[in-house]
Protein backbone atom coordinates (compact mmCIF):
# COMPACT_ATOMS: atom_id res chain seq x y z
CA UNK A 1 0.00 0.00 0.00
CA UNK A 2 1.09 3.58 -1.08
CA UNK A 3 1.84 5.55 1.77
CA UNK A 4 0.73 8.71 -0.05
CA UNK A 5 -2.09 7.87 -3.27
CA UNK A 6 -0.03 7.78 -6.22
CA UNK A 7 -1.06 10.51 -8.53
CA UNK A 8 -2.57 8.53 -11.71
CA UNK A 9 -3.14 10.90 -14.97
CA UNK A 10 -4.99 9.47 -17.88
CA UNK A 11 -4.65 11.43 -21.11
CA UNK A 12 -7.53 10.96 -23.50
CA UNK A 13 -7.89 12.54 -26.82
CA UNK A 14 -10.75 11.01 -28.66
CA UNK A 15 -14.66 9.70 -27.64
CA UNK A 16 -14.19 5.82 -28.77
CA UNK A 17 -10.77 5.81 -26.03
CA UNK A 18 -12.30 7.46 -23.38
CA UNK A 19 -15.10 5.10 -23.93
CA UNK A 20 -12.48 2.39 -22.87
CA UNK A 21 -10.32 3.80 -20.40
CA UNK A 22 -13.78 5.41 -18.54
CA UNK A 23 -14.33 1.84 -16.28
CA UNK A 24 -10.51 1.59 -15.63
CA UNK A 25 -10.84 5.40 -14.67
CA UNK A 26 -13.63 4.73 -12.36
CA UNK A 27 -12.36 2.07 -10.60
CA UNK A 28 -9.18 4.19 -10.14
CA UNK A 29 -10.99 7.18 -8.45
CA UNK A 30 -12.34 4.51 -6.14
CA UNK A 31 -9.00 3.53 -5.10
CA UNK A 32 -7.86 4.54 -1.44
CA UNK A 33 -4.14 4.23 -2.88
CA UNK A 34 -4.35 6.19 -6.00
CA UNK A 35 -5.49 10.29 -6.94
CA UNK A 36 -7.35 10.55 -10.32
CA UNK A 37 -6.25 13.03 -12.98
CA UNK A 38 -7.70 13.53 -16.35
CA UNK A 39 -6.31 15.60 -19.10
CA UNK A 40 -8.49 15.86 -22.17
CA UNK A 41 -6.82 17.06 -25.47
CA UNK A 42 -7.74 16.72 -29.29
CA UNK A 43 -11.02 15.75 -30.34
CA UNK A 44 -12.60 16.36 -27.12
CA UNK A 45 -12.38 19.94 -27.27
CA UNK A 46 -13.16 19.74 -30.89
CA UNK A 47 -17.07 21.35 -31.95
CA UNK A 48 -16.94 19.30 -35.15
CA UNK A 49 -16.28 16.66 -33.36
CA UNK A 50 -19.28 16.77 -30.77
CA UNK A 51 -17.45 18.58 -27.72
CA UNK A 52 -17.11 15.47 -26.22
CA UNK A 53 -15.53 16.67 -23.13
CA UNK A 54 -18.54 17.36 -21.66
CA UNK A 55 -19.13 13.59 -21.87
CA UNK A 56 -16.00 12.90 -19.93
CA UNK A 57 -17.72 15.54 -16.86
CA UNK A 58 -21.35 14.31 -17.44
CA UNK A 59 -19.84 11.46 -16.22
CA UNK A 60 -18.91 12.44 -12.94
CA UNK A 61 -15.33 13.01 -13.57
CA UNK A 62 -12.98 16.16 -13.11
CA UNK A 63 -11.09 17.38 -16.26
CA UNK A 64 -7.43 18.60 -14.53
CA UNK A 65 -6.06 20.11 -17.98
CA UNK A 66 -7.57 20.73 -21.01
CA UNK A 67 -4.97 20.78 -24.16
CA UNK A 68 -6.07 22.56 -27.27
CA UNK A 69 -4.13 21.07 -29.75
CA UNK A 70 -6.20 20.72 -33.36
CA UNK A 71 -5.87 23.16 -36.65
CA UNK A 72 -8.30 23.85 -38.72
CA UNK A 73 -6.70 21.76 -41.79
CA UNK A 74 -7.25 18.31 -42.75
CA UNK A 75 -3.86 17.25 -43.72
CA UNK A 76 -0.72 15.69 -43.04
CA UNK A 77 1.00 18.98 -42.32
CA UNK A 78 -1.76 20.05 -40.33
CA UNK A 79 -1.63 16.81 -38.23
CA UNK A 80 2.26 17.43 -37.98
CA UNK A 81 1.61 20.72 -36.83
CA UNK A 82 -1.14 19.83 -33.93
CA UNK A 83 1.43 17.55 -32.23
CA UNK A 84 3.93 20.11 -31.75
CA UNK A 85 0.88 22.38 -30.44
CA UNK A 86 -0.14 19.48 -28.42
CA UNK A 87 3.56 18.55 -26.82
CA UNK A 88 3.78 22.37 -25.41
CA UNK A 89 0.31 22.22 -24.02
CA UNK A 90 1.56 18.93 -22.45
CA UNK A 91 4.66 20.25 -21.00
CA UNK A 92 2.46 22.80 -18.97
CA UNK A 93 -0.22 20.47 -17.87
CA UNK A 94 2.13 17.58 -17.03
CA UNK A 95 4.69 19.65 -15.21
CA UNK A 96 1.41 21.36 -13.13
CA UNK A 97 -0.14 18.21 -12.10
CA UNK A 98 3.03 16.46 -11.72
CA UNK A 99 1.80 12.61 -12.07
CA UNK A 100 3.34 9.77 -10.76
CA UNK A 101 2.21 7.81 -13.79
CA UNK A 102 0.55 8.67 -17.39
CA UNK A 103 -2.09 5.92 -18.67
CA UNK A 104 -2.62 6.24 -22.71
CA UNK A 105 -4.15 3.89 -25.24
CA UNK A 106 -3.38 3.03 -28.55
CA UNK A 107 -1.95 4.43 -31.55
CA UNK A 108 -3.15 7.45 -32.39
CA UNK A 109 -0.50 10.62 -32.48
CA UNK A 110 -2.08 12.87 -29.77
CA UNK A 111 -0.75 9.71 -27.79
CA UNK A 112 2.56 9.44 -29.64
CA UNK A 113 3.31 13.53 -27.98
CA UNK A 114 1.92 12.63 -24.71
CA UNK A 115 4.36 9.39 -24.02
CA UNK A 116 7.48 11.90 -25.56
CA UNK A 117 6.34 14.58 -23.18
CA UNK A 118 6.13 12.42 -20.16
CA UNK A 119 10.08 10.39 -21.04
CA UNK A 120 11.02 13.81 -21.21
CA UNK A 121 9.67 15.24 -18.07
CA UNK A 122 10.87 11.73 -16.44
CA UNK A 123 6.80 10.13 -15.87
CA UNK A 124 6.61 6.48 -16.52
CA UNK A 125 4.00 5.52 -19.07
CA UNK A 126 1.61 3.16 -18.62
CA UNK A 127 0.24 1.90 -22.30
CA UNK A 128 -2.87 0.04 -23.05
CA UNK A 129 -3.27 -2.45 -26.62
CA UNK A 130 0.31 -2.60 -27.18
CA UNK A 131 1.62 -5.37 -29.33
CA UNK A 132 -1.32 -5.03 -31.84
CA UNK A 133 -0.55 -5.01 -35.73
CA UNK A 134 -2.98 -2.44 -38.34
CA UNK A 135 -0.83 -2.68 -41.13
CA UNK A 136 -2.84 0.18 -43.29
CA UNK A 137 -2.59 2.97 -40.48
CA UNK A 138 0.83 4.74 -39.77
CA UNK A 139 -1.20 3.93 -36.41
CA UNK A 140 0.71 0.65 -36.67
CA UNK A 141 3.97 2.41 -36.22
CA UNK A 142 3.05 4.95 -33.96
CA UNK A 143 1.68 2.04 -31.51
CA UNK A 144 5.35 0.36 -31.77
CA UNK A 145 6.81 3.23 -30.88
CA UNK A 146 4.49 4.51 -27.92
CA UNK A 147 5.72 0.59 -26.66
CA UNK A 148 9.45 1.48 -26.50
CA UNK A 149 8.79 4.95 -24.60
CA UNK A 150 6.84 3.27 -22.29
CA UNK A 151 7.49 1.74 -18.86
CA UNK A 152 4.13 -1.09 -17.71
CA UNK A 153 2.55 -2.46 -21.07
CA UNK A 154 -1.34 -4.07 -20.51
CA UNK A 155 -1.73 -6.20 -23.72
CA UNK A 156 -4.89 -7.87 -24.92
CA UNK A 157 -3.66 -11.63 -25.80
CA UNK A 158 -0.81 -13.84 -24.79
CA UNK A 159 0.18 -12.85 -28.94
CA UNK A 160 0.63 -9.24 -28.52
CA UNK A 161 2.28 -9.63 -25.12
CA UNK A 162 4.86 -11.85 -26.55
CA UNK A 163 4.75 -9.30 -29.72
CA UNK A 164 5.93 -6.39 -26.77
CA UNK A 165 8.47 -8.73 -24.85
CA UNK A 166 9.85 -9.45 -28.55
CA UNK A 167 10.23 -5.72 -28.73
CA UNK A 168 12.49 -5.86 -25.92
CA UNK A 169 10.19 -4.75 -22.98
CA UNK A 170 10.97 -6.62 -19.81
CA UNK A 171 7.96 -9.67 -19.28
CA UNK A 172 8.14 -8.66 -15.88
CA UNK A 173 5.67 -5.42 -16.86
CA UNK A 174 3.84 -6.54 -20.14
CA UNK A 175 0.79 -8.30 -18.75
CA UNK A 176 -1.93 -10.18 -20.60
CA UNK A 177 -5.26 -8.17 -19.17
CA UNK A 178 -7.29 -8.86 -22.09
CA UNK A 179 -8.80 -5.69 -23.67
CA UNK A 180 -10.70 -3.63 -21.03
CA UNK A 181 -13.54 -2.25 -23.72
CA UNK A 182 -14.98 -5.44 -23.44
CA UNK A 183 -14.61 -6.40 -19.39
CA UNK A 184 -18.16 -6.40 -18.22
CA UNK A 185 -20.09 -5.07 -21.48
CA UNK A 186 -23.47 -6.38 -19.63
CA UNK A 187 -22.74 -4.65 -16.64
CA UNK A 188 -22.69 -0.90 -18.83
CA UNK A 189 -25.18 1.39 -17.59
CA UNK A 190 -26.34 4.47 -19.49
CA UNK A 191 -28.77 6.50 -21.70
CA UNK A 192 -29.21 3.27 -24.23
CA UNK A 193 -29.70 4.26 -28.20
CA UNK A 194 -32.99 4.61 -29.39
CA UNK A 195 -32.50 3.50 -32.45
CA UNK A 196 -35.08 5.00 -35.43
CA UNK A 197 -34.74 2.19 -37.47
CA UNK A 198 -36.05 -1.38 -36.10
CA UNK A 199 -33.38 -3.00 -38.00
CA UNK A 200 -29.81 -1.30 -39.20
CA UNK A 201 -26.37 -1.34 -39.70
CA UNK A 202 -23.95 0.52 -37.57
CA UNK A 203 -21.20 1.87 -40.18
CA UNK A 204 -17.78 3.64 -39.13
CA UNK A 205 -15.03 4.21 -41.76
CA UNK A 206 -12.26 6.04 -41.00
CA UNK A 207 -9.10 7.52 -43.55
CA UNK A 208 -6.46 4.72 -44.15
CA UNK A 209 -3.34 7.10 -43.44
CA UNK A 210 -0.81 4.86 -45.79
CA UNK A 211 -3.11 5.06 -48.13
CA UNK A 212 -3.23 8.74 -48.79
CA UNK A 213 -5.75 10.08 -51.52
CA UNK A 214 -7.61 7.28 -51.52
CA UNK A 215 -10.26 8.27 -48.93
CA UNK A 216 -12.79 9.76 -51.10
CA UNK A 217 -12.78 6.52 -54.28
CA UNK A 218 -12.70 4.24 -50.67
CA UNK A 219 -15.80 5.74 -49.19
CA UNK A 220 -17.69 6.47 -52.60
CA UNK A 221 -17.14 2.29 -52.77
CA UNK A 222 -18.94 1.84 -49.67
CA UNK A 223 -21.68 3.91 -50.47
CA UNK A 224 -22.18 2.56 -53.72
CA UNK A 225 -22.32 -0.63 -51.92
CA UNK A 226 -25.11 1.11 -49.96
CA UNK A 227 -26.82 2.16 -52.59
CA UNK A 228 -27.09 -1.25 -54.09
CA UNK A 229 -28.58 -2.84 -50.86
CA UNK A 230 -31.70 -0.14 -51.01
CA UNK A 231 -33.90 -2.09 -48.17
CA UNK A 232 -30.39 -1.73 -45.49
CA UNK A 233 -30.80 0.83 -42.54
CA UNK A 234 -27.81 2.82 -41.85
CA UNK A 235 -26.82 4.11 -38.53
CA UNK A 236 -23.34 6.13 -39.34
CA UNK A 237 -20.97 7.46 -36.73
CA UNK A 238 -18.40 9.80 -38.01
CA UNK A 239 -14.85 9.24 -38.51
CA UNK A 240 -12.07 10.42 -36.14
CA UNK A 241 -9.26 13.46 -37.12
CA UNK A 242 -6.90 11.82 -38.79
CA UNK A 243 -6.31 13.92 -42.22
CA UNK A 244 -8.81 12.93 -44.58
CA UNK A 245 -11.25 12.31 -42.33
CA UNK A 246 -13.18 15.91 -42.79
CA UNK A 247 -13.55 14.08 -46.55
CA UNK A 248 -15.30 11.11 -45.35
CA UNK A 249 -17.46 12.81 -43.19
CA UNK A 250 -18.77 15.41 -45.81
CA UNK A 251 -19.32 12.42 -48.29
CA UNK A 252 -21.02 10.21 -45.21
CA UNK A 253 -23.64 13.17 -44.60
CA UNK A 254 -24.06 14.17 -47.99
CA UNK A 255 -25.56 10.64 -48.24
CA UNK A 256 -27.38 10.68 -45.01
CA UNK A 257 -29.08 14.09 -46.31
CA UNK A 258 -29.97 12.42 -49.90
CA UNK A 259 -31.18 9.05 -48.12
CA UNK A 260 -32.70 10.64 -44.92
CA UNK A 261 -35.60 8.37 -45.64
CA UNK A 262 -32.93 5.34 -44.17
CA UNK A 263 -29.82 6.95 -42.97
CA UNK A 264 -28.84 8.66 -39.76
CA UNK A 265 -25.58 10.14 -39.07
CA UNK A 266 -24.09 10.91 -35.63
CA UNK A 267 -20.97 12.67 -34.77
CA UNK A 268 -20.11 10.97 -30.90
CA UNK A 269 -22.87 8.33 -29.52
CA UNK A 270 -21.22 7.54 -26.69
CA UNK A 271 -20.12 4.54 -24.47
CA UNK A 272 -23.40 3.42 -23.38
CA UNK A 273 -25.56 4.41 -26.36
CA UNK A 274 -22.82 2.96 -28.94
CA UNK A 275 -22.91 -0.32 -27.21
CA UNK A 276 -26.52 0.00 -27.31
CA UNK A 277 -26.72 0.63 -31.10
CA UNK A 278 -24.41 -2.59 -30.77
CA UNK A 279 -26.60 -4.77 -29.28
CA UNK A 280 -29.67 -3.81 -31.64
CA UNK A 281 -27.70 -3.64 -35.07
CA UNK A 282 -27.66 -6.66 -37.69
CA UNK A 283 -24.29 -6.23 -38.82
CA UNK A 284 -21.12 -3.57 -38.53
CA UNK A 285 -19.73 -1.92 -41.07
CA UNK A 286 -15.97 -0.40 -42.27
CA UNK A 287 -12.84 0.22 -40.90
CA UNK A 288 -13.10 0.64 -37.25
CA UNK A 289 -10.84 -1.37 -34.15
CA UNK A 290 -14.47 -1.94 -32.73
CA UNK A 291 -15.45 -4.20 -35.03
CA UNK A 292 -12.65 -6.30 -34.30
CA UNK A 293 -12.59 -6.23 -30.65
CA UNK A 294 -16.05 -5.12 -29.70
CA UNK A 295 -18.44 -6.24 -32.03
CA UNK A 296 -17.88 -10.26 -31.51
CA UNK A 297 -18.58 -9.97 -27.58
CA UNK A 298 -22.44 -9.01 -29.53
CA UNK A 299 -22.55 -11.85 -31.55
CA UNK A 300 -22.33 -9.14 -34.33
CA UNK A 301 -21.08 -9.96 -37.64
CA UNK A 302 -18.76 -7.40 -38.73
CA UNK A 303 -17.49 -6.36 -42.76
CA UNK A 304 -14.08 -5.63 -42.34
CA UNK A 305 -13.36 -2.67 -45.31
CA UNK A 306 -9.52 -2.49 -46.56
CA UNK A 307 -6.09 -2.28 -45.12
CA UNK A 308 -6.94 -0.49 -41.95
CA UNK A 309 -6.96 -3.16 -39.42
CA UNK A 310 -4.76 -5.97 -41.74
CA UNK A 311 -2.50 -7.60 -39.51
CA UNK A 312 -4.93 -7.64 -35.99
CA UNK A 313 -5.96 -10.86 -34.35
CA UNK A 314 -9.42 -11.69 -35.52
CA UNK A 315 -12.36 -13.81 -34.23
CA UNK A 316 -14.75 -15.73 -36.56
CA UNK A 317 -17.41 -13.64 -37.18
CA UNK A 318 -15.02 -10.96 -38.88
CA UNK A 319 -15.65 -10.94 -42.82
CA UNK A 320 -12.69 -9.08 -44.41
CA UNK A 321 -12.82 -7.54 -48.44
CA UNK A 322 -11.14 -5.08 -50.15
CA UNK A 323 -12.18 -1.01 -50.12
CA UNK A 324 -14.17 -2.23 -53.66
CA UNK A 325 -17.54 -1.78 -54.58
CA UNK A 326 -18.81 -5.48 -55.34
CA UNK A 327 -16.61 -6.98 -52.57
CA UNK A 328 -18.50 -4.58 -50.18
CA UNK A 329 -21.67 -5.72 -51.74
CA UNK A 330 -20.64 -9.05 -51.42
CA UNK A 331 -19.78 -8.96 -47.99
CA UNK A 332 -23.13 -7.37 -46.80
CA UNK A 333 -25.01 -9.75 -47.76
CA UNK A 334 -23.09 -12.78 -46.38
CA UNK A 335 -22.99 -10.76 -42.97
CA UNK A 336 -26.83 -10.24 -43.29
CA UNK A 337 -27.66 -14.02 -44.39
CA UNK A 338 -28.76 -16.28 -41.86
CA UNK A 339 -26.50 -18.56 -42.24
CA UNK A 340 -23.55 -16.46 -41.52
CA UNK A 341 -25.66 -15.11 -38.80
CA UNK A 342 -26.60 -18.49 -37.39
CA UNK A 343 -22.57 -19.58 -37.96
CA UNK A 344 -21.72 -16.63 -35.79
CA UNK A 345 -24.20 -17.17 -32.92
CA UNK A 346 -22.21 -20.90 -33.05
CA UNK A 347 -19.01 -19.69 -33.21
CA UNK A 348 -18.64 -16.11 -31.65
CA UNK A 349 -16.05 -16.50 -29.01
CA UNK A 350 -13.97 -13.33 -28.50
CA UNK A 351 -10.16 -13.53 -28.63
CA UNK A 352 -10.29 -10.39 -27.03
CA UNK A 353 -12.03 -10.72 -23.80
CA UNK A 354 -10.47 -11.36 -20.40
CA UNK A 355 -13.26 -11.31 -16.97
CA UNK A 356 -11.52 -9.02 -14.22
CA UNK A 357 -9.66 -6.54 -16.94
CA UNK A 358 -10.16 -3.50 -15.40
CA UNK A 359 -10.26 -4.41 -11.80
CA UNK A 360 -6.68 -5.77 -13.08
CA UNK A 361 -4.97 -2.62 -15.00
CA UNK A 362 -6.42 -0.44 -12.44
CA UNK A 363 -4.76 -2.55 -9.57
CA UNK A 364 -1.34 -2.51 -10.91
CA UNK A 365 -1.15 0.55 -11.87
CA UNK A 366 -1.94 1.84 -7.94
CA UNK A 367 0.62 -0.92 -6.82
CA UNK A 368 3.36 -1.86 -9.15
CA UNK A 369 6.92 -0.44 -8.57
CA UNK A 370 7.47 2.66 -10.20
CA UNK A 371 11.29 4.08 -10.95
CA UNK A 372 11.27 7.60 -12.68
CA UNK A 373 14.29 7.99 -14.92
CA UNK A 374 15.59 4.41 -13.83
CA UNK A 375 17.42 2.84 -16.80
CA UNK A 376 15.23 0.36 -19.08
CA UNK A 377 17.34 -2.80 -20.20
CA UNK A 378 16.08 -4.04 -23.36
CA UNK A 379 15.04 -7.75 -22.55
CA UNK A 380 16.96 -10.14 -25.10
CA UNK A 381 14.94 -13.15 -26.49
CA UNK A 382 17.40 -15.99 -26.80
CA UNK A 383 17.41 -18.14 -29.84
CA UNK A 384 15.76 -20.92 -27.90
CA UNK A 385 13.13 -18.81 -26.86
CA UNK A 386 12.13 -18.69 -30.45
CA UNK A 387 14.34 -16.09 -32.04
CA UNK A 388 15.17 -17.09 -35.83
CA UNK A 389 17.98 -15.74 -37.81
CA UNK A 390 18.44 -15.67 -41.55
CA UNK A 391 21.74 -15.20 -43.19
Amino acid sequence: MNTVPRKICFITGSRAEYGILSPIMRAVATNPDATLQIVATNMHLSPAHGMTVREIEADGFTVNRRVEMMLDADTPSATVKSMGVELIGMADALSELAPDIIVILGDRYEMLAAASAALILGIPVAHIHGGEITEGAYDDAIRHAITKLSYLHFAATDEYRNRIIQMGENPARVFNTGAPGIDGIEKIEGQSFDAPFTSFALVTFHPVTKEPGEARAQTQALLDALDSISDLPVIFTMPNSDAGGREIAALLRNWTDTHSDRAHAYTSLGRARYFSALRQCSAVIGNSSSGIIEAPSFGVPTVNIGNRQQGRTQGNTIINCPAETEAIKAAIEKALSPEFRKYVANHGANPYHKTGSVEAIAGILANHELAPHAVKHFHDLTFEQGQKTTF
